[in-house]
């Protein structure tokens, strides 16, 4: 194996839509695990455009990752919330919904999370 890689998420090696046109995820497989660039479009919701692919009642992926662009608020299901923006890193553990707060699409970059995440 070669000590460099590079991949781009501008030509992932999979995309994932979301349940009704609400955005994207676009994933790269790299040595150390999947990595995974979301993008939720204004009015997505997990409890309603991720979680009929899903099956369960609220999320049951960890997340790691780096909020790009847009806002995005993450309710656990024992009632803990948090707001994320720009700029803003998040670890958020299994069980939990979330939305897209605001009219400017949501981009998340997570490096944990995403290998199962709104798979068919």
């Amino acid at each position: 194996m070669s000590g460099l890689v590079r991949k781009s998420l501008d030509s992932p090696e999979e995309t994932r839509p979301f349940e009704g046109d609400t955005g994207q995820l676009q994933l790269v497989n790299t040595p150390e695990g999947v990595v995974g660039r979301a993008t939720f479009l204004p009015g997505w919701r997990w409890s309603e455009h991720v979680k009929p692919i899903a099956g369960t009642d609220s999320c049951q992926a960890a997340h790691a990752g780096y909020f790009v662009s847009g806002r995005m608020k993450v309710v656990m299901d024992d009632g803990e919330e948090r707001d994320y923006g720009p700029g803003d890193f998040a670890a958020m553990a299994p069980g939990h919904d979330a939305w897209v707060v605001g009219d400017e699409p949501c981009v998340f970059i997570d490096w944990q999370g995403f290998a199962d995440y709104a798979k068919r």
